[in-house]
């Protein structure tokens, strides 16, 4: 493998969708990493904090030796096979651990000797951590943000999903925002949510100038919240307001929330587990808005669900769901939805059906 320089060039990796080997400890990367990047640890959580224990009571030269004891032998060839293998497969990849100093310098005087000559990232994690919070900062200085709004089940995100230059922060999120919405497959963290949104604005406005579509969301994507300069900017962006009939929203909160989560319920835990780890997500769902549903409401509502879950278990019909989905839709989310755009500072653009939408979209746009 032909040799190539470190880098401290953090846009370009980032721009050029660069596949990363990170050697963190696995609790390191579990608290933030990137979109294309790989975790195979130089050491485990638990050899890490022997070592840092270690250099603490008795010096870096002390800590190393421990480091080089506990990563040695055929656990040390195993590891090395692994990152051999990801250097053979991303010939265009780079490494770093924390701070780009003393692991991946190992790491990297490792595979040098084994005939792999792989560069590093200058800084670490720590550096392109931060790169990508103050890109973010330019990124939303300088967007044209145009929020994608509408009522529940007026598709907004199929909206969002046809356009180019748009960002999906539910997609990037794993979430689809509302109390429902949690997914089998689970959200990423805070870090990972800010810097997978980062890298997306920087990829887009690289393309150049214009419109950047993003669904109108509130400060709290399920667990994971909006950083505070793009609320801002939202708060006050203009809005293309998506307007479906209240048949059609239900078809689509159908669609979303029984028929695709269930699928997505069943391929993860089966047949038999995965459609009762569905029901109880959205029961569960339900429960948290009880204080706002008022009791009696809630009640009613969970009735209504409880009796089209059973009603699909039994004959394997959705048609009873529409019911409780039209009895939340017309009763607590539309006039909450009401109220949440009349707070909203930014200038309605256009109104229409998702064809209109991006139809208009698409007139403005420049050739």
């Amino acid at each position: 493998m032909k040799a190539r320089p470190d880098t401290c060039n953090y846009r370009q990796l980032f721009l050029d969708n660069t596949p990363f080997l990170d050697l963190r400890a696995p609790a390191e990367f579990a608290h933030g990493a990137f979109p294309t990047s790989c975790n195979l640890p130089l050491m485990s959580d638990d050899e890490r904090a022997q070592v840092g224990t270690c250099y603490k009571q008795r010096g870096q030269a002390a800590a190393i030796e421990l480091g080089h004891r506990l990563v040695a032998g055929l656990e040390r060839e195993r590891r090395l096979a692994a990152w051999s293998d990801f250097a053979r497969r991303n010939p265009e990849g780079y490494l770093y651990c924390w701070r780009g100093g003393l692991r991946s310098q190992t790491v990297q005087q490792w595979l040098a000797e084994a005939g792999v000559h792989y560069p590093r990232v200058e800084g670490g994690y720590k550096a392109l951590r931060r790169f990508l919070i103050d890109e973010l900062a330019r990124s939303l200085a300088r967007a044209q943000l145009v929020l994608v709004s509408g009522r529940t089940g007026t598709g907004k995100t199929r909206v969002i999903a046809a356009l180019q230059r748009a960002v999906d922060l539910e997609g990037l999120a794993r979430h689809r925002g509302s109390s429902f919405g949690h997914l089998p497959e689970g959200q990423p963290s805070q870090t990972d949510f800010e810097n997978a949104l980062s890298v997306a604005l920087l990829r887009l406005l690289n393309q150049g100038d214009g419109p950047v579509y993003l669904e109108d969301e509130g400060r709290l994507i399920g667990r994971l919240a909006l950083p505070e300069n793009l609320r801002e900017k939202m708060q006050a962006a203009p809005m293309l307001v998506v307007e479906e009939s209240v048949e059609q929203r239900i078809e689509v909160v159908l669609q979303d929330y029984i028929v695709d989560l269930g699928q997505r319920y069943i391929a993860r835990d089966g047949v038999a587990t995965g459609a009762e780890c569905h029901s109880r997500s959205l029961l569960d769902g339900l429960d948290r808005i009880r204080k706002r549903l008022g009791g009696a409401r809630h009640q009613a509502i969970r009735a209504l669900m409880e009796d089209a879950f059973r009603q699909q278990r039994a004959t394997g019909d959705i048609e009873a769901h529409r019911l409780w989905i039209r009895t939340l839709l017309e009763t607590y989310y539309d006039p909450m939805y009401s109220y949440q755009l009349s707070q909203r500072a930014g200038r309605i653009l256009f109104q229409g059906d998702r064809g209109s939408v991006l139809s208009h979209i698409e007139a403005r746009s420049p050739c």
